[in-house]
């Protein structure tokens, strides 16, 4: 894992874009941004509208584990069991994800 100003740097791959972003610490949401792919929202990321979920496809055990607030919202919105809502998600190692939107 490489590191910017002591910040230790995650491989996030999408799918089926096939890309691929080197992301600091941040949410799952910030490195899709980086990556270029659009990621569907209407509470400007807050996690309160359930819209930015993604399926995790490898390396569940590399984000941050599911809060209160990510199961309300989720349970509220009709959201996939197995999804997870990308802005309140934080990368800690690799991980493949995909959405529906892609």
């Amino acid at each position: 894992m490489d590191s910017v100003a002591g910040h230790p740097m995650s491989q996030v791959r999408f799918l089926p874009s096939g890309r691929e972003v080197a992301a600091a610490t941040g949410t799952l949401f910030d490195a899709a941004r980086a990556a270029g792919l659009p990621v569907g929202n209407a509470c400007g990321a807050t996690g309160t509208c359930g819209r930015c979920w993604m399926t995790i496809t490898e390396g569940a055990e590399n984000l941050s584990p599911e809060g209160g607030l990510e199961r309300r919202v989720k349970r509220d919105n009709r959201v996939p069991g197995g999804a997870r809502l990308s802005c309140l998600v934080v990368v800690r190692g690799p991980v493949t994800v995909t959405a529906p939107y892609w």
